[in-house]
């Protein structure tokens, strides 16, 4: 299956048979991001995390109690 990231529009090949290619097909609401997007948006989250000046804003749904 073919995928384009949605920040680079780098374009991927994932195996239909992958958890995250099921979830792209059924769901076509679901966005994908390269690992290397996903690894800079990490990285910078946690920079920002670091400083002291990052809320996380969180509903009150009971699942993300756990989060």
């Amino acid at each position: 299956m073919r995928v384009k990231c949605v920040i680079c529009d780098r374009i991927d090949r994932l195996e239909d048979d992958l958890p995250l290619a099921k979830k792209l097909r059924n769901r076509p609401i679901t966005t994908y991001m390269c690992p290397d997007c996903s690894e800079r948006i990490k990285d910078n989250t946690e920079k920002r995390i670091a400083t002291g000046n990052f809320r996380f804003f969180r509903s009150s749904h009971p699942a993300e109690q756990e989060f």
